[in-house]
């Protein structure tokens, strides 16, 4: 009965949502605007008043709207398209930012719920005892399965003070933690210092590509050739990308000159993204730290360090996403994040699937991977490091 009902959803959703951009056609990409015509809109509204006349419970037309929007964005069947209503939007535009209200975790999506990437450091979910590697399945009871990545963690995050019940699953168990909201400030960029083989390298990790993320990536790398380092070990594990032009920014501190990522879309101009101004340091041995959690911006940096041999990529199989998307405003505050396009690295690859699909990912040079059962030992930094060691400047 679900599969029926969902597809009813969806088809209502598309109706009313084409007399509702009818009468909002300029906010529409351009290759959706073919789409609304005069009879279409006559149909909608039909549909409309039909809905709000005799359903048997009252609806308004702006409810009707904005679940019909909603229909219409989960019909793409494309995980990285979503619809905010407003509060939503406001909750999405947080993850720009370095500080958000939740529970202190970077998350990916998974077809049970949301899996844990990151835990950060003095937050409630590290005074929780939550792990990386963690399926949260649940958010106050409601099912997160199946909902976009960013409507699933606004039911997480919230007004600092307010709690949250999250279900967690463990190694084939369930169990719910009980955790108050804070303020969380993401430590963007941190920076460490080890020693292999009677040589010193610098450990530099970034945690996502928010606006400004770039300058602290520059002062990290500036520290460690202050240092003298041999070797620089970047790590994007966990990394699940951001803005496009911090990846640009980012890739130049090691890039001189060149292409970083081409952007091709139906709706959007063909743009070659390439290094910019003058690069921090083109010399120092690296390798860049991957895993399936590297999405997005971080695979366009570590396949461009990549593609033009300035780094191995130590680690796993990074995402695999191979599309962007743009995110459009709509009247009463709410927004589209939509897929308009695809991006190319240096080599010419696309890493996404077929279409919107989950696709293979960059492939690691040398393959590595942390054991999440030895907490104090981490395996695929310990094996970067021995990489660097074999290679670094004698």
């Amino acid at each position: 009965m679900r599969a029926p009902l969902a597809a009813l959803t969806v088809v209502l959703g598309t109706l009313v949502l084409g007399m509702w951009l009818g009468g909002h056609n300029d906010m529409l990409p351009a290759p959706l605007r073919d789409f609304v015509t005069d009879d279409d809109t006559e149909l909608v509204e039909a549909a409309m008043d039909k809905i709000a006349d005799d359903y048997y419970r009252e609806l308004s037309k702006e409810e009707l709207a904005d679940n019909a929007v909603r229909g219409m964005v989960e019909g793409l069947d494309d995980r990285f398209s979503a619809y905010f209503d407003e509060k939503e939007y406001r909750r999405f535009k947080e993850v720009s930012d370095a500080k958000f209200s939740g529970v202190g975790l970077a998350i990916q999506r998974h077809k049970h719920g949301l899996r844990v990437v990151t835990v950060y450091d003095d937050s409630p979910a590290k005074r929780g005892g939550l792990r990386v590697g963690d399926i949260i399945v649940k958010a106050d009871g409601k099912e997160l399965a199946g909902k976009p990545e960013a409507s699933a963690t606004g039911l997480i995050k919230g007004e600092p003070g307010t709690k949250v019940t999250l279900t967690v699953r463990r190694d084939g168990r369930e169990f719910d933690k009980r955790l108050t909201r804070a303020e969380v400030s993401i430590p963007v960029v941190s920076d460490r210092f080890r020693s292999r083989q009677g040589k010193d390298f610098a450990v530099i990790r970034l945690e996502t590509f928010s606006s400004g993320a770039h300058a602290e990536v520059y002062d990290a790398v500036r520290k460690a050739r202050k240092r003298k380092v041999d070797g620089i070990v970047f790590d994007l594990r966990g990394n699940g990308g951001g803005l496009v032009e911090e990846a640009r920014l980012v890739a130049s501190a090691f890039l001189e000159d060149g292409e970083i990522v081409t952007t091709k879309g139906r709706s959007v101009p063909t743009r070659v993204y390439r290094a910019t101004g003058k690069p921090i340091d083109t010399k120092t041995p690296m390798v860049v730290l991957v895993d399936r959690g590297t999405a997005s911006a971080a695979e366009i940096v570590a396949g461009a360090l990549q593609d033009r041999d300035r780094a191995e990529l130590v680690g796993t199989a990074t995402f695999g996403k191979g599309v962007f998307q743009e995110v459009v405003e709509l009247d009463g505050g709410g927004a589209l994040d939509i897929t308009v396009g695809q991006y190319f690295l240096p080599s010419g690859r696309n890493l996404g699937g077929k279409g919107t699909s989950r696709g293979s990912g960059l492939k690691p040079d040398v393959k590595a991977e942390d054991d999440q059962e030895t907490r104090k030992v981490d395996e695929a930094l310990e094996r970067a490091l021995s990489e660097l060691a074999g290679s670094a400047r004698p």
